[in-house]
């Protein structure tokens, strides 16, 4: 088997089962390994340490196990897949008849970097963000498949966006497992168009279900704006909650398109929703103080930490707009799901703009990703969604 040899002392976050190796702490491979190979790590005393994928870039490898004689082949991905199963049905999302929507295997949470499986009703979706992981998805196919036996119909695979462009692995999406059309899901009892053919992520954010059912809670008579609607999961949520009227916007007219079918889809014919195409930032320019909820969830400003300062800058932009705008007595649900954007970056973002508004602001909640997307203790860079509930005076 190819091996990675580290630079002295470079083992000590392996020591602490950090699950990356970076490229900067190799002294030399033996042998010819290609991207998505499995690959041992020994320290520059020759101490074995690690294995995992290999691949050219800062992220060089990506630990499978910290354990020497553990073989990396079927009965692995069972194991793995199984562990990451059982916890979902021991927390309630797998098997709850209200939601058949959860992520069943979120990358590093479930120590299996580079590998993301969403569950929408009979589907799972498979996405791969390593060459390792693309060179090794019909085996976790198979694994997957047995380890759900009965629970699923079809395995789609969408990692054409995801994976490293230099690997030339020319990755195709399409159906590893069945091909049934059927894409309406179930979330605590509200149903979505899941476009995992042509949506971002994997066609959905299951990352903030537990934020639009706290959002439900607070919808009750006000009238509420949507931001970033994409699917219109939180208007959605804001209407079943009793939202007097729903504005959803999204630059995307096809984010437009499918949050319209959503709402429709609960609750067909209500004239309390709206939606627009329109740029977010021009929006928030143009309203009044018309609305007394509003949730910002923008994409991503930062993708790597290089575009740091410009997206706490866009943070503050976006937020200072939001509460100048936003009724007295109103609520702001507002977020970052950039990895690069520390909790504390975020806070001091959000905080600099409250400031910059004169208004009085106040916390209510500290929001996170839900349970089923997991942060590995030895991995805090996990924890990658921060959001605030703010009540502003």
């Amino acid at each position: 088997m190819p091996t990675v040899y580290l630079k002295p002392g470079k083992e000590e976050s392996l020591k602490r089962f950090h699950p990356w190796v970076f490229s900067g702490a190799i002294a030399t491979l033996e042998g010819k390994p290609d991207e998505g190979d499995v690959v041992d790590v020994y320290t520059s005393r020759r101490e074995f340490i690690a294995k995992g994928h290999y691949q050219i870039g800062s992220i060089a490898v990506r630990v499978l196990s910290f354990k020497q004689d553990e073989r990396i082949d079927r009965e692995f991905w069972m194991r793995k897949l199984r562990a990451a199963y059982l916890m979902r049905k021991a927390i309630g999302v797998a098997g709850n008849p209200t939601n058949n929507t959860y992520r069943l295997l979120h990358g590093e949470g479930d120590n299996l970097p580079g590998l993301v499986v969403d569950i929408y009703a009979r589907t799972a979706v498979m996405q791969a963000h390593s060459a390792g992981m693309h060179v090794c998805r019909m085996e976790i196919a198979e694994a997957l498949s047995e380890v759900m036996k009965e629970d699923i119909d079809n395995i789609y695979y969408k990692s054409e966006t995801t994976l490293p462009f230099k690997a030339d692995l020319f990755p195709e999406n399409g159906f590893l497992k069945g091909g049934g059309t059927d894409n309406i899901a179930v979330e605590y009892g509200l149903k979505f168009h899941i476009d995992w053919l042509k949506g971002q992520k994997t066609g959905f954010f299951v990352d903030q279900r537990e934020n639009r059912r706290l959002l439900e809670h607070y919808a009750g008579g006000r009238s509420v704006l949507n931001m970033f609607c994409y699917t219109g999961g939180f208007s959605v949520y804001a209407m079943r909650g009793g939202a007097r009227l729903v504005h959803s916007v999204d630059s995307s007219a096809k984010a437009i398109d499918l949050t319209n079918r959503n709402v429709e889809l609960n609750f067909p014919g209500d004239e309390r929703h709206t939606a627009f195409a329109e740029d977010a930032f021009k929006y928030l320019d143009k309203i009044d103080d018309r609305y007394d909820l509003i949730v910002l969830d923008p994409p991503a400003f930062a993708k790597h930490r290089d575009a740091l300062r410009n997206a706490l800058q866009g943070y503050r932009k976006l937020n200072v707009k939001a509460f100048e705008k936003i009724r007295p007595g109103g609520i702001l649900f507002t977020f970052s799901c950039s990895q690069a954007v520390s909790r504390d970056n975020f806070r001091t973002a959000v905080f600099t703009a409250a400031a910059m508004s004169g208004r009085n602001v106040r916390i209510l909640h500290q929001l996170t990703q839900p349970a089923d997307h997991p942060v590995n203790i030895y991995h805090p860079e996990g924890e990658y969604l921060k959001g605030l509930v703010l009540y502003v005076e």
